[in-house]
């Protein structure tokens, strides 16, 4: 079973008897940095959706294109990854330096567990860096001196927000609040990727997504909220949308012919690329 071998050598610092939200994530995607509390986590949510990891496959999946797409199409060489998570296969900087050795990629997450097994796997070459800071709080990153330090705000640049705001559960700011102090204090050219649990208000779908939230809300974990698009368009309030739009991650630039039907579940998580112009 994924984790197992992580289990045995628990750091004592890290509370197992919690689940993370890197670590569920982990599980989502059959790493094997987490514990037997966040894999109940997955448990649960595929007892009301069994293709549940898909989910993490979509997001992880949308990520790796959009990442291509901004290092290849755009002349941006600078990436801000708000909540790095656990390093699995195809991070951002993995993909992005594939393209442009030059890429810098500046890493965000606070999560205890990340910072444990992480940094060094995320520190693989002098163009990858790792900061320690609450993603939610935009002036912290902004001015984090990690940040500052690699990432040149008189320069167009990449911020990323895949799979994190839904965590967010808090009232005041909202999250589209959120995004705007970050996109204010973007510059002109720059780039946002943003991804999140979708409630596609559709018969057929809605009501997976809304029991996938309640089993999330109702974990160990505590979070996972679903929005409608309405409510996720607000999150790039500012920004010019890259075709195809704000689409179910599935549907956005997917890398060839679709020869198999999509899993339930897909059409619960969408993403978006745009332009601060």
């Amino acid at each position: 079973m994924p984790g197992t071998s992580s289990d045995a050598a628990a750091p004592v610092y890290i509370d197992t008897t919690k689940a993370s939200i890197a670590r569920v994530y982990d599980a989502f995607l059959n790493g094997k940095d987490n514990y037997e509390i966040d894999r109940e986590v997955l448990r649960r949510v595929q007892e009301v959706a069994p293709e549940a990891a898909t989910l993490a496959v979509d997001n992880r999946s949308f990520l790796i294109r959009a990442t291509r797409f901004v290092a290849s199409q755009t002349g941006i060489n600078q990436f801000l990854d708000c909540g790095s998570g656990l390093p699995t296969a195809e991070n951002t900087h993995q993909v992005a330096q594939r393209i442009n050795p030059d890429a810098r990629v500046v890493y965000v997450d606070n999560d205890p567990v990340v910072l444990a097994h992480g940094r060094a796997l995320l520190e693989e070459n002098d163009q990858t860096h790792f900061s320690a800071a609450d993603i939610f709080k935009p002036q912290d990153i902004l001015e984090d001196e990690i940040v500052r330090r690699h990432i040149d705000f008189d320069e167009p640049m990449a911020l990323f927000q895949l799979g994190t705001l839904h965590h967010y559960n808090g009232d005041s700011p909202t999250s589209a609040e959120i995004m705007a102090e970050y996109i204010e204090a973007l510059p002109s050219g720059s780039y946002v990727a943003i991804s999140h649990f979708l409630d596609p208000e559709t018969e057929e779908h809605s009501a997976i997504a809304r029991r996938m939230e309640e089993t999330f809300l109702h974990s160990a974990m505590g979070s996972g909220r679903f929005a409608t698009m309405a409510e996720l368009h607000r999150l790039f309030d500012g920004l010019e949308l890259v075709e195809p739009g704000l689409v179910i991650c599935a549907d956005w630039w997917p890398d060839g012919p679709r020869l198999k039907e999509l899993d339930a579940v897909s059409y619960c998580i969408a993403g978006g690329v745009a332009r601060k112009p």
